[in-house]
């Protein structure tokens, strides 16, 4: 069961890649001087990049206790 925790911890760093690019976008869109509606527009893509990321990560954490388990 090794593969399974290979792959779940590389799963699971794409995830926290993922969370890292979503706070890089809403800095850069906080930095920007918006206006509030187009402020709230940009936080509101980068939500839905940060919630994908996390459940990304939850999986490959997943995999990786699973992995751990099963050996």
């Amino acid at each position: 069961m090794e593969w399974l925790i290979i792959v779940g911890a590389v799963v699971s760093f794409v995830g926290l890649i993922g969370l890292v690019l979503s706070a890089v976008k809403v800095m850069k869109a906080k930095r920007a001087g918006l206006e509030d509606a187009d402020l709230r527009a940009r936080i509101q893509k980068a939500m839905v990049l940060n919630m994908g990321a996390m459940a990304l990560s939850v999986l490959g954490l997943m995999c990786v206790i699973l992995g751990v388990t099963l050996s």
